[in-house]
């Protein structure tokens, strides 16, 4: 089987370099190219010593030139709808674990890559242990009234909460079937106290120096509580998921929404 060529889009931030690491030192992936609006240089050296690719602020150029057949995107939202305009009409296949894409976004990668008939997986969290977090508080949901998601990352994360977070709220929410009870406090002394909601699930953002990521969802009813938890230690936990996704996005033709549906625990797909 012949290797897939990657370009990395974001590559110069701490996940793109971490992306690009992993796809030099995975025997089924080769690296082609990287693009970042910082870009300086026009090369960008493999930490494993194997010479350097293409390095560009526009990714146009390097589909254009290295011709990869996946862009892997750890940018942000932008630059992941940039990745996804560029990449798919050239028929190039997109893995983008960016956050922050709207509803009205995902709708439009999906008729693009429906159009032009060639992959594309979005996910918020490429972690397979939060992945089956969320499977299991969507199971879970079902049997309690009550839940509050905790979610905590370090200083320099921009949004809050998380797209893990709300990915988790939202399952929670199709597991239960309807709204959860929440408590109202009669005073609240300090505003914002019990979190945003959605849903009647109550969701905290923690943010602090010596945190990377951590999930933890707490179920309450009456007489027990049921609490699920994961922490990431370090970026590289995430790379078994992209490489999965990069290996999944060469059979499908379509826009996938979420690593459980790599991994065949999302819903079942409408027929």
């Amino acid at each position: 089987m012949a290797q897939i060529k990657v370009a990395v889009n974001g590559a110069l931030g701490r996940m793109g370099m971490t992306v690009f690491g992993a796809v030099c030192s995975n025997p089924d992936t080769v690296p082609v190219g990287a693009a970042d609006l910082k870009a300086k240089g026009t090369t960008l050296n493999r930490p494993d010593g194997k010479g350097a690719v293409p390095l560009s602020a526009d990714l146009g150029e390097i589909i254009r030139n290295a011709r990869p057949d996946v862009v892997v995107d750890f940018s942000n939202s932008e630059g992941a709808m940039n990745a996804v305009r560029t990449s798919v009409p050239a028929g190039v296949r997109v893995v983008s674990g960016s956050t922050g894409l709207t509803a009205q976004a995902l709708e439009e990668i999906g008729i693009l890559a429906a159009k032009h008939r060639v992959g594309v997986i979005s996910a918020s969290n490429f972690a397979l242990g939060a992945v089956l977090l969320m499977h299991l508080a969507r199971i879970a949901a079902r049997y309690f009234d009550y839940a509050d998601v905790v979610e905590a990352h370090h200083e320099t994360k921009i949004d809050a909460p998380s797209g893990t977070a709300i990915s988790i709220a939202r399952a929670i929410a199709e597991g239960h079937g309807q709204p959860l009870l929440t408590n109202i406090p009669e005073k609240e002394t300090v505003k914002g106290a019990r979190g945003g909601t959605h849903e009647g699930i109550n969701i905290h953002a923690v943010r602090m120096p010596g945190r990377l990521a951590r999930h933890e969802v707490t179920f309450g009813t009456q007489g027990q509580t049921l609490a699920l938890i994961h922490d990431t230690i370090n970026r590289d936990c995430y790379m078994p998921g992209v490489m999965l996704a990069v290996k999944h996005v060469m059979s499908t033709d379509r826009l996938v929404v979420g690593l459980d549906n790599v991994l065949g625990l999302g819903k079942p797909a409408k027929t």
